[in-house]
This record gives C-alpha cells, sequence and structure tokens, in this order.
C-alpha cells in the first residue's frame, strides 16, 4: 500500500499551535478517557464501599442522610483509583482502533515514527498525572476525614489511627557516658485513657531524675495551654517519691500548670489515617513519630507517605503500556482492550501491594517500596514500545 507524502504534510500543519494529527489523537483518547473514569468510579463505590455502607445502616444503624453524605465523600478517592485506570484504557482502545484502521500503518508509510505518534497520549498522560496529584493532595485526604468523622460521630465507630483512647507517650532525654557513648534515658512517660477532642481524661504521668522514679502525677483530666505553652491540669494529686521508692510528699490541687510536652496533644489531634492525610501532614506527624520510638508506624507512614507521592505517576506508567500495546499491528477490540487493562492493573496492583509490604518490614526502603512498580511499569512500557516501533 503507497502513501502520498501531501497526508504527512496535512497532519503535520498547525492548528492553533498544535498539529492537526495531534489533535485527531487527542480527540480519539478523550471519549474512552472520560468515559472510563465514569465506568470504573462508579464500579469501585459501588463493589469497594456500598455494601459495607449498607451493612453500617442495617447493623449499626448509621442515618440514611449521614450514609449518603459518607457514600458522595467517598467518591473523589475512587475518581482517584480510575484515573490511572482511564488512562490505560483510553491508550488502548485509541490507539487500537488506529491500528486496526490502518491509520498507524499510514502514518508511519509518510515518516511519522511511532514514538511522535504515541507523544500526545504520553503528553495527555502527564496532565494526568498533575491533576492526580493535586486531586489527591487537596481533595481526597479532606473528603476521606470528614467521611470518617461523620461515622464516628454518628456511630462511635472506632478508628485505628485517631489517638481518641489511650494516649501514650515516653519522652527521652540524651545523655553522655564516661566513656564519651550517647544513649536515650527515659525522663518521662504520659498516659491519658482518654482525649474528647480538646481535653485528655484520666491522666497518669511518671518523671524520672536521672535514674530515679521521682514524681507521679494523678488527675482526672489535662488540656494543653497554647498562650502559655504548658499543660493545665485538674483535680489531681502529685505524688513525691524518695530515693528508696516511698512516698515522700502527696500534694492535691484542683489545677495546676506543669511543664511538658505538647507531643501528646499533637499526637491526639493530628492522628490520622495516612488516606486522610496530604503529604505535608504525613510529614508533620512522622515528626512526632520519630520523638515517640515507635519505630514500626513511622516505617508504615514512611512507605505510606512514599506512595502518595508515586501514585500519580501510574498515570505516565499506564499511558505509555496502553500505548505500546494499542499501536502493536493487531485486531484490539475494545473487550479485548479492557481485559488487557483489569489484567495489567491487577498484575500492578498486586506488585505494588507486595513491595509495599516489604517496605514495611524493612526489608526494602520506603522509597524503593513505593516507586520500584513504577520504574518497572515504565521499563517494560518502553521496551514493548521500542519492539513495536521496530516491527
Amino acid at each position: 500500500m503507497k502513501f502520498d507524502k501531501p497526508l504527512y504534510y496535512l497532519l503535520k500543519s498547525q492548528l492553533g499551535g498544535i498539529s492537526i494529527m495531534d489533535r485527531y489523537i487527542v480527540t480519539e483518547l478523550i471519549g474512552p478517557f472520560l468515559l472510563s473514569i465514569g465506568i470504573f468510579s462508579s464500579l469501585g463505590v459501588a463493589i469497594g464501599y456500598s455494601s459495607d455502607l449498607i451493612n453500617k445502616v442495617i447493623e449499626s444503624n448509621l442515618p440514611i442522610v449521614q450514609a449518603a453524605q459518607v457514600l458522595l465523600l467517598k467518591v473523589p478517592e475512587f475518581i482517584s483509583y480510575a484515573l490511572p485506570i482511564s488512562v490505560l484504557l483510553s491508550s488502548l482502545m485509541a490507539f487500537g482502533r488506529l491500528s486496526n484502521n490502518s491509520e498507524i500503518i499510514a502514518l508511519r508509510g509518510c515518516g511519522v515514527s511511532l514514538y511522535r505518534i504515541v507523544a500526545p497520549a504520553i503528553a495527555l498522560s502527564l496532565l494526568v498525572t498533575g491533576i492526580t496529584f493535586l486531586f489527591n493532595e487537596l481533595v481526597v485526604p479532606a473528603a476521606n476525614y470528614r467521611a470518617t468523622a461523620i461515622l464516628v460521630e454518628s456511630i462511635q465507630e472506632e478508628h485505628p489511627f485517631w489517638q481518641t483512647r489511650d494516649i501514650f507517650y515516653p519522652d527521652y532525654e540524651k545523655v553522655t557516658l564516661p566513656n564519651g557513648e550517647t544513649r536515650q534515658r527515659l525522663k518521662s512517660l504520659f498516659y491519658a485513657k482518654q482525649f474528647d477532642g480538646k481535653q485528655m481524661k484520666m491522666l497518669t504521668i511518671l518523671q524520672w531524675l536521672g535514674e530515679n522514679l521521682n514524681q507521679i502525677i494523678i488527675s482526672d483530666s489535662a488540656s494543653w495551654n497554647g498562650e502559655q505553652q504548658t499543660w493545665d491540669f485538674f483535680n489531681g494529686t502529685i505524688y513525691k517519691i524518695a530515693s528508696d521508692t516511698s512516698y515522700d510528699e502527696t500534694l492535691s490541687f484542683d489545677r495546676r500548670q506543669i511543664p511538658f510536652s505538647r507531643v501528646p496533644f499533637d499526637l491526639a489531634v493530628l492522628g490520622r489515617d495516612p488516606d486522610e492525610m496530604n503529604i505535608a501532614q504525613a510529614q508533620a506527624y512522622m515528626k512526632l513519630l520519630r520523638q515517640t520510638g515507635d519505630e514500626k508506624k513511622l516505617l508504615m507512614f514512611e512507605v505510606r507517605t512514599q506512595q502518595k507521592m508515586a501514585f500519580p505517576f501510574v498515570c505516565l506508567v499506564f499511558g505509555v503500556v496502553g500505548s505500546a500495546l494499542g499501536s502493536r499491528p493487531q485486531h484490539v477490540s475494545r473487550a479485548t482492550s479492557f481485559g488487557l487493562s483489569v489484567a495489567i492493573v491487577f498484575l500492578y496492583y498486586v506488585l505494588g501491594f507486595s513491595l509495599g509490604s516489604f517496605g514495611t518490614i524493612g526489608i526494602f526502603s520506603p522509597f524503593l517500596a513505593a516507586w520500584l512498580p513504577n520504574f518497572i511499569g515504565l521499563g517494560v512500557g518502553l521496551w514493548l514500545l521500542g519492539r513495536t516501533d521496530s516491527d
């Protein structure tokens, strides 16, 4: 089959600064992309969350109005999941149709390289990457947090990351040993049985002086005084401990200001699920976790924060993979495109989940655990694109 050069020059001509070929390919991509967002986000809400919400309405007496609010607030999360999948499916469908109609062969016969043909899809995937990042930073965490707050307020649902009960904080100080080495020594222990959003309830504070327990503070409640940067304790008792561990002195009080770190208050206020935080909030919370010495929880947050950064770039990876597979000279129907999308997404997320799990137990660094699936996927996509271009 022979193609005339004028076809190439026509497609290369500019229209508003963008070539006709680019406009044509983008038009082919936009329709399937928007349709896929609607389909996959709707399926995600219907299959991934609705059944659980219905159980809460039936078993926990969650009011219908609050259930509807929670359902709407979860929609942004599933839209964010749908964006990379939509990039993949739209690339497969658009380039599959162009390949089936021999339009890619026609363009390549006119001297257009495959890399130039798929450039609009890559540009679109980069744009969606940026949109996904902003959406996941500005919309999704706030919506998830509000949805959880409604459930906690309506049915008193327990939340593992919300520090409303059993707030525990060990405070350490660095000491220098006679041999010049430094180590951490326990300075105080803070425990509160409950936090109601403003006050800590039923507190016990243990404080050491050197290696010896120096005093114990028992209090009904306490609140952080932001103006004076100290704690106000109410209705409590201070037990002074002698060197032989006997009670040396007992002091009762109605209200007393006691200097102590505000970290317990911040832990209670800022404690959320990683999906309810943006990157800045997660980094601030990890700074607090480093002071508590909770290495396991800190490592989990480090992995999840890196995954937050890496997730939007799945759009770019799927754009490259979808363009490469769709451009291959073979018949690709819509059903085949959908099946390929499901298989690729499944493999990708199994890989991501596995590496993320390895990261949380310390086998991989948080960076590798989060970004390695993207590197592998992008490498496979570029290899496929090179193979297709050489065919």
